[in-house]
């Protein structure tokens, strides 16, 4: 299989935090790394710009993405627990969990435009090929 886009990586993060405790991102990896049967080849691979590995990178822009639309909440660094929203959204149980999705809450919407809105030096947002479709 090959390693998921942020998007999908959303959904399970949501799931894998329905316990209403809190978690570190380590311990959501592992359990998405798990979740997606990840071979050591694929939880090796580094993202072209830097150390850091592709799989880790797409679980903490999930993690940004659902923390910016208000269904995870982090509660210290490197760590979140499920918000109400976030709940509420699981109770919903919609089909996809993704940026479209996302975009009925207005934090999130604000937070899109802010990003739009920084100077080039800033953090970037994911690969083009992860971005919403």
């Amino acid at each position: 299989m090959p390693i998921p886009d942020y998007q999908t990586v959303m959904w399970p993060l949501l799931e894998f935090a329905g316990d209403r405790r809190e978690h570190s991102v380590r311990e959501a990896i592992e359990f998405l790394e798990r979740h997606f049967e990840l071979n050591e080849k694929e939880r090796d691979q580094r993202i072209p710009s830097g150390p850091q590995g592709l799989f880790k990178n797409r679980v903490g822009w999930a993690r940004t993405y659902l923390v910016k639309a208000g269904l995870l909440a982090s509660t210290r660094r490197g760590h979140f627990r499920i918000a109400d929203r976030g709940v509420e959204v699981l109770a919903e149980g919609p089909s996809r969990l993704d940026v479209k999705y996302l975009k009925r809450f207005d934090e999130f919407r604000e937070f899109r435009l802010l990003r739009r809105k920084q100077p080039d030096d800033q953090e970037s947002d994911p690969p083009e090929k992860d971005r919403d479709r």
